[in-house]
């Protein structure tokens, strides 16, 4: 269904089942459920083995030819977060919660995800989610699990804090991320490339 999401949950199903029909290994007398059929079917699965596949199969792609994934032999990744919209459901608004407040809040309760990407191939490597009210930096503390030392790990300034900057450090990774202008960075010494180290 992620792979086809512009499909109906039928042609879905009929695209996945088709050519093990012809392989022969399907049975011929099978038939595409309805669609009520399998979306019953997923509440009864529920979200565990989907997160255990995504676990599994969400790994880096990247191959050395790979164009804009690596840099001086590390593989470029990056820590990014957006939000998207959910169902209108009591139960999601109780979940995700709405972005502002009375007339000003949002239409939908919204996702907050934040994941760690692959550059170059944008596959993601790890994600975490929870309501809009949960912080960026909150989010990105459970994604450090599959960071390793070939891995130059870069984020944006609102990532930026000395207890994320550290547990990042310490998986090896090198690390690239911006602070925000309200950081001070003062001079402690000019390198040969005009850049200059500092101290936060």
């Amino acid at each position: 269904l992620g792979l086809f999401f512009g499909q109906a949950y039928e042609e879905v199903m009929r695209q996945m089942t088709g050519t093990l029909q012809s392989l022969g290994s399907w049975d011929q007398d099978w038939k595409v459920p309805s669609t009520s059929a399998i979306t019953q079917a997923r509440q009864r699965l529920g979200a565990g083995p989907l997160k255990e596949l995504f676990h599994r199969a969400a790994v880096p792609v990247a191959g050395l030819g790979t164009t804009g994934a690596w840099l001086r032999g590390h593989r470029l990744m990056a820590l990014d977060g957006t939000s998207f919209d959910v169902p209108g459901t009591s139960e999601n608004v109780a979940a995700f919660h709405k972005m502002g407040s009375g007339p000003k809040a949002s239409a939908f309760p919204k996702l907050q995800v934040v994941s760690l990407s692959e550059c170059g191939t944008h596959a993601q490597v790890a994600a975490a989610m929870g309501s809009c009210r949960t912080g960026e930096r909150e989010l990105a503390a459970q994604l450090a699990g599959p960071v390793d030392e070939d891995m130059l790990v870069t984020a944006d300034s609102g990532f930026y804090s000395w207890q994320l900057w550290d547990l990042f450090a310490a998986t090896g990774a090198a690390l690239c991320w911006r602070a925000g202008a309200a950081v001070p960075l003062p001079l402690v010494r000019r390198l040969p490339d005009g850049s200059y180290l500092a101290l936060i």
